[in-house]
């Protein structure tokens, strides 16, 4: 087993920001992303002080992990597509074609419905961070450096060879099973963006390497808060059941 970087522990965690404030400032990051970072940042601060329509949007979006983003109408108004389009007005962007809000819809849904996956009965921290760490970050910071890290570094490398988006959902899924478990966080944003990426041509690609980039950048005394593989980079040459989805609220 090659040697990887010491688990470091979880940083304290700073001020949560406030629900009102928009993602990102102005078109620092793109509309899907902004989007996604605004609707799980709302969700996310009511539901850490136990508000009930919050608590209840949670198991909704639970219970769409999984199927298709098309065939969930009980879950609009919750993914953030609404954002997307009010992002994309502001920054000065056309018209969207069926395509590009395709691409949107399904990147959101999986991102959103993920989130409430990992933030499931965890009210004292946030396991959406915004400019925090991508999947390749996580992922490495779940490893101890023992030949234990092996089966983890596998589920990333099925994640990042997925042949499909529905494959590639599912995988993303164990992998946020093993983060919930650990207390790491993910920017839900960036991979909303990934997820998008991915459905381009040539999208699977640039998103390995960018998970690859993260996931071999890492240093153990770097934080969840900081980002290490937005841009491409090299590709990943590379305890808990991830199949658990159990609805504790």
């Amino acid at each position: 087993m090659t040697e990887t970087a010491p688990r470091s522990p979880a940083p304290a965690e700073p001020p949560e920001r406030e629900p009102e404030r928009g993602a990102g400032a102005g078109t620092e990051h793109g509309p899907l992303r902004q989007a996604v970072a605004q609707r799980i940042r709302i969700l996310q601060h009511d539901y850490r002080n136990d508000v009930s329509h919050a608590v209840q949007a949670l198991a909704r979006l639970r219970r769409g992990i999984g199927r298709q983003a098309t065939e969930t109408p009980e879950l609009w108004g919750l993914v953030g597509m609404e954002q997307f389009y009010a992002a994309r007005t502001v920054q000065g962007r056309g018209r969207v074609d069926e395509a590009e809000a395709l691409r949107a819809e399904r990147a959101a849904h999986v991102a959103v419905t993920l989130w409430a996956l990992h933030q499931q009965s965890n009210r004292t921290k946030r396991m959406h961070v915004e400019d925090g760490a991508s999947l390749g970050t996580a992922v490495r910071r779940l490893m101890s450096g023992t030949d234990s890290d092996e089966p983890i570094r596998k589920r990333l490398v099925r994640a990042g060879t997925a042949t499909t988006f529905e494959v590639l959902a599912q995988r993303l899924r164990e992998l946020v099973v093993l983060l919930r478990a650990a207390e790491i966080p993910l920017d839900y944003g960036l991979l909303a963006e990934h997820l998008d990426r991915w459905q381009r041509p040539g999208g699977p690609t640039l998103v390995r390497q960018a998970w690859g980039r993260g996931f071999h950048a890492h240093q153990g005394a770097a934080g969840p808060g900081a980002q290490q593989d937005d841009a491409p980079g090299g590709p990943v040459e590379t305890g808990v059941d991830p199949n658990d989805t159990k609805d504790e609220t």
